[in-house]
């Protein structure tokens, strides 16, 4: 019931903000979502390594997040894999803050012999190393990861900002990821921060557009969209073989909501009305 272009493009990250789910309601709903008619649409379940403490026994593909940099990697995976059934299927792994890029990438080569043919994404930072990481991940196995809003205005990168950075790695055929501020499907204004949002098929249509050309001026535009039916539109166009390029490309988000991404696909008519009732079923109380 859920369409190729958005398969697997959510990833549970309920534990992180603005959410900030208790993990006794987090592990739970997340178990409802992965048994769900809806559970195609749902990726691993996002997790800080500094948390492994608190993980119980169970059958969990985690997303392990290592704020602290490669250097953090070997300890994180013996703590894991004194949990008996959790399996980590990717890593996202920040530069530590002041690193150089040059000490970073030497220490992320560790990390092939620590955790093959894991999805390993490179969160990129928002400062002046950002053009020699983004030029060094080319034509390697690792993607990107951005930062595409947080809980202060200054964590949100205008359109113009965003455009740059998915136009030089889909240029470059690195593969990215986003996390944070892709709350809803179509650019929008939060009714509560006044913060501007970006939504998350706007990225899809600005990947589909970059893939065949397009420049940042055209990315940008489309990334500051609002009308939710003429993007909808685009994207119920894609053909098959332009979708699996634009999924190759673009991965998936963090979300700490399922259901509201859901509801949006749902709304526009890109998800049948039917996996509703499912997910309404499935929600906690």
């Amino acid at each position: 019931m859920i369409p190729a272009l958005f398969a697997g493009l959510c990833d549970d990250a309920a534990l992180f903000p603005p959410s900030n789910t208790p993990m006794q309601d987090a592990l739970p709903a997340h178990a409802r979502h992965t048994s769900a008619p809806y559970t195609e649409l749902v990726g691993p379940f996002v997790f800080p390594v500094a948390r492994l403490g608190e993980l119980a026994p169970g059958e969990l593909k985690l997303s392990l997040t290592l704020p602290g940099g490669p250097a953090t990697l070997e300890s994180a995976l013996a703590q894991l894999a004194s949990v008996g059934g959790a399996e980590a299927v990717a890593l996202e792994i920040a530069v530590p803050a002041e690193q150089p890029v040059g000490e970073f990438l030497s220490e992320l080569g560790s990390v092939d012999a620590l955790a093959p043919g894991l999805d390993v994404f490179v969160e990129i930072p928002r400062d002046g190393r950002r053009p020699g990481l983004l030029s060094a991940l080319a034509g390697t196995p690792y993607a990107a990861k951005f930062r595409t809003g947080g809980v202060v205005a200054e964590a949100y990168p205008d359109e113009g900002e965003l455009a740059a950075a998915l136009h030089t790695v889909i240029s470059a055929g690195v593969r990215f990821k986003a996390t944070a501020g892709l709350h809803r499907a179509i650019r929008n204004t939060d009714p509560e921060t006044g913060f501007e949002q970006h939504g998350f098929l706007n990225v899809l249509l600005a990947t589909r557009q970059a893939l065949g050309g397009g420049g940042v001026t055209e990315l940008a535009d489309t990334l500051a969209e609002r009308d939710g039916a003429r993007i909808a539109q685009k994207l119920r166009d894609l053909p098959e073989d332009l979708i699996t390029l634009v999924r190759n490309s673009f991965r998936s988000f963090g979300t700490c909501s399922i259901l509201e991404p859901l509801s949006d696909l749902v709304a526009l008519q890109l998800v049948p009305s039917s996996i509703l009732i499912s997910a309404d079923e499935g929600a906690p109380a």
